[in-house]
């Protein structure tokens, strides 16, 4: 009988259930990896169309598409010959118990960080971002943040469990310093006047060169210890129609990708890539540049850290 190792060349998308194909492993603070990758579905805070609960799954089997190219352009290393990868799976959390899943990514998040592992976290609605600050800021101490979205995520107005409000309660917990951390791509009303992050909205992020962008980052963040939480939103819904609040006159794949790669050496401890909805997804398009962005997330670390 024929099997998956006898011809690995013709089974790219058999049994494609991991991130990159990698292996599964449900006690990743055991393994010898280096980096965790964790699906976080939860959408119990969203204020738009929910299904980024769904994102996890269908980001994993977008990257399948991925998972061929050992070595990633313009990157001139191969990824898995550098680093350490481990899929862990979805976090599980009894449907509907907010508290309870909050809790959860918490405990679950510090454990491995305790473990000496870094975390890239597929969400789930962008709330699952406020547990994860928390588990690191533990680890790492106030940290910087560098949030791509087309919102600032940063009001006061909303529901104990809200994916907007997560970065209105980071500052005041001490997790993150605003003083060094900086928002791309917004392009939704905010309180600027009293507003404390610095911010690249969307059309300075169209109309800036990337040196000019990249160079407006690293002065900000500087050597801090650095979450990344990128939320799909951020790209133009031509690039990602599948997510739960999308805005217009957002920013290309491309660019995106461009602005990543300049960030080279920057000290990233923890990243999440959020708010895929792929019931609104039209051929895999927003599932396949979240995959992406997670993919060039895993380079830039692999930077700095190997």
């Amino acid at each position: 009988m024929s099997t998956l190792a006898d011809h690995p060349d013709y089974s790219l998308y058999s049994n494609a259930n991991t991130f990159l194909r990698q292996a599964l492993d449900h006690r990743p603070a055991l393994s010898s990896a280096d980096v965790v990758i964790t699906g976080l579905p939860f959408d119990l805070a969203t204020t738009g169309r929910s299904g980024a609960r769904l994102g996890p799954d269908a980001v994993r089997r977008a990257s399948v598409n991925l998972a061929w190219e050992e070595k990633r352009w313009p990157w001139d290393f191969k990824l898995l010959e550098r680093i350490g990868l481990v899929d862990a799976g979805d976090l599980v959390f009894d449907c509907g118990e907010q508290a309870q899943f909050t809790q959860r990514v918490e405990d679950y998040a510090t454990s491995l960080l305790k473990a000496g592992k870094t975390m890239l976290s597929l969400g789930g609605d962008h709330f699952v971002t406020l547990p994860l600050l928390r588990a690191h800021a533990k680890h790492h101490g106030k940290m910087a943040l560098l949030h791509f979205d087309a919102h600032t995520d940063s009001y006061s107005a909303g529901s104990r469990y809200d994916h907007g409000t997560m970065f209105y309660h980071a500052p005041k917990e001490g997790l993150i310093d605003p003083a060094c951390s900086l928002q791309l791509g917004i392009r939704t009303d905010y309180e600027k006047a009293n507003h404390p992050f610095e911010v690249i909205n969307a059309d300075h992020a169209n109309n800036l060169s990337i040196e000019q962008i990249v160079q407006q980052i690293r002065q900000r963040i500087g050597d801090k210890p650095l979450y990344l939480s990128f939320d799909i939103d951020c790209l133009d819904p031509a690039y990602a129609p599948g997510t739960g609040t999308p805005v217009g006159g957002g920013l290309s794949t491309n660019r995106i990708l461009q602005i990543l790669r300049g960030l080279q050496g920057v000290n990233i401890i923890g990243m999440d890539v959020v708010e895929v909805a792929p019931a609104y997804d039209n051929s895999e398009v927003t599932a396949l540049a979240a995959a992406t962005i997670a993919v060039e997330l895993l380079h830039l670390w692999a930077v700095k850290h190997r």
